[in-house]
């Protein structure tokens, strides 16, 4: 993948002259915020009436620099990188706001119920850790793969350990305290991520070493080196500015709109580039943690790599695309923000799915009434998945509980004859009663 770089503005207007230069700046042209486009787009469309396509870029380029503002993350060479808050931003950051933070709307099922959040939300961490593992190359279907991290089996391969390790990364970003993110923290995130599958093991747990060949990124059609991160001797004083990046109060100058910083957090990661695998993985993790700790408990609830993975090649491009014109973030802003609309989108059509499937249960004259969430939600899951297995230890991973209380919810199902209890070597399991 190529693209070649956009103008930059001063080139343009040393190059086209004063007339062309003042021609750009006091047109009246469309705005360019609803798609936020490169130059790879722009000069092959139209240009407005009395512009060539290098001045209405010009112009473009213009008012996009006049707005944006560096926020600390720098090129090799000390070039800061930029980003602006354009209407397209904006509008995206409105329902950000509206449906992740605050008093988010839900099916009652799951608003009216904490063990049915607690329940969606396992599903929503076990769904990420799936998807962010299949972004970067895991292989192991998913209903696979949520059998093993329900029923907690050992990983049989190294898809498989990929999902298992991405899903401890999540649990272990859980204990980090808002506002201390730090440089160990980080290289141990990567280390879980990482551990056991590594062709080379010592990547794990540790920066790049100086005299190392980088790692750079590869497009994985062409095989064209599309980014070289900052040298190795670089990466531990660049950390220590990613984390006081990531661990800034709000209220710090200049102002960046919290979920703004939490996506320059990912951007910022990524470009560093620092391990020798996992990259990706680190970067999306951090951007799950910084939403969590600046009060967007909601954006738990989404599986953005299940949208990155369907459009590769545009996440990539929106790298490509900031790299390529004078380091303006903002395209990737863009990008991130249109994939978490689409995610919150995705999250009200499970949550209704999820809350219509439970309708079924709780509405069932057969079914005894004074059901607990979890119990309905299992039997809703046995009705739509045949051969369906369950263990105390399934109940309990599913549903964020103790031993004791899985136990209980499931003997309790026994005695209602919805369930029936089987020996299976030295462990019993349960399946559902034919006529439940």
């Amino acid at each position: 993948m190529y693209v070649a770089p956009a103008p930059g503005w001063n080139e343009l207007a040393q190059r086209l002259g004063t007339d062309a230069l003042m021609r750009a700046i006091t047109a009246d042209i469309p705005g360019d915020d609803a798609g936020y486009d490169h130059w790879e787009r722009i000069q092959h469309l139209p240009p407005p009436a009395g512009l060539s396509a290098e001045e209405w870029w010009l112009a473009i380029a213009f008012r996009r620099r006049e707005r944006a503002r560096p926020f600390g993350l720098t090129d090799a060479a000390g070039t800061p990188f930029v980003v602006g808050a354009p209407d397209v931003v904006l509008r995206h950051l409105q329902r950000v706001d509206r449906e992740c933070a605050g008093r988010v709307s839900m099916p009652a099922p799951v608003a009216d119920s904490e063990s049915a959040r607690d329940h969606y939300l396992v599903n929503a961490r076990m769904e990420e850790a799936i998807r962010s593992s299949q972004l970067e190359g895991a292989t192991t279907a998913r209903a696979v793969a949520k059998e093993m991290l329900r029923t907690g089996r050992a990983p049989a391969d190294r898809s498989e350990r990929m999902i298992v390790n991405n899903h401890r990364a999540g649990e272990f970003m859980r204990t980090i305290a808002a506002g201390r993110l730090t440089p160990a923290a980080v290289v141990e995130l990567q280390r879980i991520l990482t551990e056991d599958t590594l062709d080379d093991p010592g990547g794990a747990g540790r920066l790049q070493h100086p005299g190392e060949e980088r790692i750079a990124v590869i497009d994985a059609v062409d095989g064209t080196v599309v980014h070289t991160p900052p040298p190795a001797a670089q990466l531990p004083e660049r950390l220590e500015r990613l984390c006081a990046f990531a661990n800034a109060d709000d209220g710090a100058e200049p102002f960046l709109h919290p979920v703004v910083r939490s996506i320059l957090v990912h951007l910022w990661l990524a470009y560093d580039h620092p391990f020798a695998d996992g990259n990706g993985r680190t970067a999306r993790a951090l951007f799950y943690w910084s939403m969590r700790v600046r009060g967007y408990w909601a954006a738990e609830y989404l599986s953005l790599s299940r949208i990155l993975r369907e459009a590769p090649a545009q996440y990539a491009r929106a790298f490509l695309h900031t790299e390529t014109d004078n380091l303006d973030a903002t395209y990737f802003v863009v990008h991130q923000l249109r994939a978490i609309d689409r995610a919150i989108d995705d999250m009200h059509a499970y949550l209704r799915r999820k809350a219509a499937q439970l309708a079924e249960v709780t509405h069932d004259p057969a079914i005894p009434d004074g059901l607990n969430h979890r119990q309905s939600a299992l039997l809703a899951h046995a009705r739509r998945t045949p051969g369906a297995v369950y263990t105390h230890t399934s109940h309990a991973r599913s549903h964020n509980v103790t031993i004791e209380t899985a136990r209980t919810d499931i003997m309790a199902l026994v005695e209602a004859g919805l369930l029936i209890r089987e020996r299976r070597g030295r462990r019993h399991v349960y399946l559902p009663a034919r006529d439940s």
